[in-house]
C-alpha cells in the first residue's frame, strides 16, 4: 500500500518505500508525539482511568486551524517501528488503558494494521478506537476490517467551500460521508458495557467554528437523517484559535449563542444520542503538550 500510496483522496501514488513524499509528508515508518492516558475524550472513552491515546505526525488534511499543528504541520515527533508501535499498545494496556485510540492514522494505516495483529497475538485485548479526520478512501477503511472496535471520525464540513478554503481539499464531505458509511457497516450500533463504556460503534465528532452555523446545521441533519439513534454525534465547542489565521471568524471562539442555538437545533431535529459540551473546554489546556509521555 505504501509503494504507490492511495489511502487518501490526496491519491499521490508515490513510492514511501523508496523515499518519496506525498501530500502529508509522512515516510515508511510511523511518527508519533506522545502517547499516554488521555482523561479528556468523550465520557464514554475516557471513562475514570483514560483512554490509551497515541498521537501519530503528519498529516494528509492538515487544517489551517489545526489545534495539533506540532505534530501534523511542524512534525515533531519520534520514528517508532512497528514493534515499537506493539509495545506502546501493550504498554498501554497494562497501564489499565480503556482502549487503544489511534489519533491521525490514515497516512500509516498498512502499518498500523500489522502492529495490531501482533499486540493482538501477544494478548492485546482491549477495543481499538480509530480517530479520524475522514478524508481517506473507503478502501483504506475496508482494510481496517476486523481491527477496529469503535470509530471516531470528524465529519468538518457540509459545503465544498470550507474544505477548500480551511484544509486544501476537494469534495470532503463526499468522501468523508463514504469513509463513515463504511466504518458504520463495520462495527454497527453503538454498545456500551454495564458502566457506560463503549466497546463498539461509530460517534461522529463535529468541531463547530465560529460563523459556520448553516454549515454545521447541515452537518448534523444528514447524520441524523441517515443514522437516526444508532450512532452518537459529539457536537463540539472547543475550538481555540492559538495563532493569527487569514481568515477572520477564525481568529476568535465560538460564542455561547451560536453553540446554544446548533444544540437546540439538533434536539428540535430529534436528536438524543448526542454528546455536547459545558464550561470552559475553549482552553489551551486541553491541547496535550507533545512530548511523546
Amino acid at each position: 500500500m505504501l509503494d504507490s500510496c492511495r489511502l487518501c483522496p490526496r491519491n499521490c501514488g508515490v513510492n514511501r518505500n523508496n523515499n518519496e513524499l506525498g501530500y502529508c509528508g509522512a515516510g515508511n515508518q510511523m511518527v508519533i508525539g506522545k502517547y499516554y492516558l488521555h482523561k479528556w475524550e468523550e465520557p464514554c472513552i475516557s471513562g475514570n482511568v483514560g483512554s490509551g491515546t497515541i498521537f501519530f505526525s503528519y498529516c494528509n488534511l492538515r487544517c489551517i486551524f489545526c489545534q495539533n499543528y506540532e505534530i501534523s504541520s511542524l512534525h515533531k515527533g519520534k520514528i517508532i517501528s512497528v514493534n515499537d508501535f506493539k509495545n506502546i499498545c501493550l504498554e498501554l494496556q497494562t497501564m489499565g488503558a480503556l482502549n487503544i485510540n489511534l489519533v491521525t492514522p490514515t497516512h500509516y494505516v498498512p502499518l498500523i494494521i500489522e502492529g495490531l495483529k501482533q499486540a493482538k497475538k501477544e494478548g492485546l485485548t482491549i477495543p481499538i478506537i480509530y480517530n479520524t479526520s475522514s478524508y481517506e478512501n473507503v478502501e483504506t477503511i475496508k482494510s481496517l476490517n476486523g481491527l477496529i472496535d469503535v470509530y471516531l471520525p470528524d465529519l468538518k464540513y457540509y459545503r465544498n467551500e470550507y474544505g477548500i478554503k480551511y484544509s486544501n481539499c476537494c469534495d470532503y464531505f463526499k468522501y468523508a460521508s463514504e469513509a463513515i458509511n463504511e466504518m458504520y457497516k463495520q462495527v454497527g450500533k453503538c454498545q456500551f458495557d454495564n458502566i457506560g463504556n463503549i466497546k463498539r460503534g461509530v460517534i461522529v465528532r463535529h468541531l463547530m467554528l465560529p460563523d459556520n452555523i448553516d454549515d454545521s446545521k447541515e452537518i448534523i441533519k444528514c447524520l441524523y437523517n441517515k443514522y437516526k439513534d444508532d450512532i452518537y454525534i459529539s457536537i463540539m465547542n472547543q475550538y481555540t484559535p492559538l495563532r493569527i489565521l487569514k481568515y477572520d471568524n477564525l481568529n476568535r471562539k465560538v460564542s455561547d449563542k451560536e453553540y446554544n442555538e446548533l444544540i437546540d437545533y439538533a434536539y428540535d431535529l430529534g436528536v438524543r444520542n448526542a454528546y455536547v459540551q459545558d464550561g470552559e473546554t475553549q482552553l489551551e489546556s486541553f491541547i496535550p503538550n507533545f512530548d511523546l509521555h
